[in-house]
């Protein structure tokens, strides 16, 4: 798959149209989504086609947001409802709760039923013309996360309570019937999948923290099952939960929430003092944290290429099976956190800035973690003009290459099972621009005719003859010497060397 326009293609195909919302409320979460999880997984305002009668033939909305990557469906329910301050605040609280988060999560478990049960009729307009481009997982390895995104309320905490206008989290409210104190949530019912609530504030600083398809649905998880442990959970706001989770590891090496115990048995009642948030956003790893994790991005960038010409058939070399090929390739690459795209942007970028510009370079990279795809990077320089080898030569040659180096390295390392292939021209800053091309070997398929085309391809085009290996380290939160620990205040300028103080620079990153 490759990222060039192809007109010829373009005027024979009708470009994906998405919804973008249509309350402020809405628009500012597609936003959201739209940055985080990217255009290929993120669908705003789906509709169902039951109920479809009538002179108008529309079709009923099945959520505000939906987003679907590998095996993980978010249903996001979204709704701005005016909280009544000049009543009183008990029954100002079960009016507002009712409307703005009981109701929303019955749409969003309607959503998931309907989903399960009807997982082709998902369409992207009212009218339900247009499916969903992407399938949904297979039903026994689908994981739902349902999230009610509740509007009107931060303010009111703010007025109520110090703090960041969140609210607060008491895993001792379960069902319905229990959510009767004021800007409290628990769990809204424990015999449905699980559903969380998160207002303005909360959702702003979990989608700023957890920007990654991955990252987001890990915190959901481990959220949930803490909330619906043993242990009851307080905390005065969703930030400083979040805070717990960042400091901590599990044993396999995953953010977890991590607590005291008694004699090795968890206490009864756990309550999170307020201040943790802020106490992590300040601490000099975070900081550096924050600063090294900007590389990561050009990663989101290189997918959203991608996915952006996939969504408008604009793609040079179209996969046999069209935007569902390509959606398999790129879910690879975007289920990746923001750590591993740190990672491998910042390999990618040396081969970039250590590679002449008429040199080819080729390196194999492992999963980061113990789960994912191994990479296969390659860098091939474009034929000098005076060659006049036309651009298109170049692309099939390339893309070829590229294909034969993904074979030979399963050939070369057998333990592969997932192998993406990238292939760029060498160099920073190019004056002619950059083309990219993507594909997938699927390393559990391997055959004696597959072998022998490796051997084959090895030998013409002395792929991996001699591989050299290269160490690569990295910390999520890095080392920072010991005179620059010491607590960043908001007011002061931006370690990162900005000019701008922290809080409007990395800080709000």
């Amino acid at each position: 798959m490759a990222e060039n326009t192809n007109p010829e293609r373009k005027a024979h195909y009708t470009p994906i149209q998405k919804n973008v919302g249509v309350t402020p409320a809405e628009k500012y979460l597609n936003g959201l989504c739209h940055k985080n999880f990217l255009s290929m997984w993120s669908y705003p305002g789906v509709y169902r086609d039951q109920g479809k009668s009538g002179s108008q033939n529309q079709g009923k909305e099945i959520c505000d947001l939906l987003v679907v990557c590998g095996e993980h469906v978010i249903i996001f329910s979204d709704k701005h409802c005016v909280f009544q301050s000049d009543k009183r605040i008990e029954l100002a609280w079960q009016r507002w709760f009712k409307k703005a988060i009981w109701e929303s999560a019955e749409q969003a478990w309607g959503a998931e039923r309907w989903l399960r049960q009807y997982p082709t009729r998902v369409f992207l307009d009212r009218q339900c013309t247009k499916p969903l481009p992407i399938d949904l997982p297979d039903h026994a390895k689908a994981k739902y996360h349902l999230v009610v995104v509740a509007h009107g309320v931060s303010e009111v905490i703010l007025n109520q309570f110090d703090g960041t206008g969140s609210l607060l989290v008491n895993s001792r409210l379960r069902g319905h019937t229990e959510h009767v104190l004021p800007f409290s949530i628990g769990d809204l019912a424990p015999g449905k999948t699980f559903v969380h609530v998160f207002d303005d504030s909360s959702l702003h600083t979990l989608m700023h923290s957890r920007d990654t398809i991955s990252d987001f649905v890990n915190y959901l998880d481990k959220r949930a099952s803490l909330l619906r442990g043993p242990t009851r959970i307080y905390a005065p706001g969703e930030e400083e939960l979040l805070a717990v989770y960042l400091k901590n590891m599990n044993g396999d090496g995953e953010h977890d929430f991590a607590f005291p115990t008694n004699s090795g048995q968890p206490y009864d009642v756990i309550a999170i003092e307020e201040g943790q948030w802020q106490d992590f956003e300040e601490n000099p790893q975070r900081i550096a944290q924050r600063i090294q994790d900007r590389i990561s991005y050009g990663w989101d960038e290189i997918i959203e290429k991608f996915s952006r010409h996939a969504l408008n058939g604009e793609q040079y070399f179209s996969p046999p099976n069209g935007i569902k090929d390509s959606e398999k390739i790129l879910g690879f690459m975007a289920r990746e956190t923001r750590f591993k795209r740190r990672c491998l942007c910042r390999i990618l970028k040396t081969m970039l800035e250590t590679t002449s510009s008429d040199r080819r370079r080729l390196r194999i990279v492992p999963p980061i973690a113990s789960e994912g795809p191994h990479y296969v990077l390659l860098l091939l320089p474009r034929p000098s003009l005076a060659s006049k080898i036309p651009e298109e030569v170049y692309r099939i040659r390339r893309k070829n290459l590229l294909s034969d180096c993904c074979l030979v390295a399963r050939l070369k390392f057998p333990e592969m099972k997932d192998i993406i292939g990238f292939a760029t021209e060498p160099g920073l800053n190019l004056p002619g621009g950059r083309s990219e091309d993507i594909c997938y070997v699927d390393g559990r398929v391997w055959t004696p005719e597959m072998e022998k085309e490796a051997l084959a391809a090895q030998e013409h085009s002395k792929i991996l003859k001699a591989p050299v290996p290269t160490r690569f380290h990295a910390l999520e939160f890095p080392d920072v010497p010991l005179e620059r620990k010491i607590k960043n205040p908001r007011n002061k300028k931006c370690p990162c060397g900005s000019g701008r103080k922290y809080k409007h620079c990395c800080l709000n990153r």
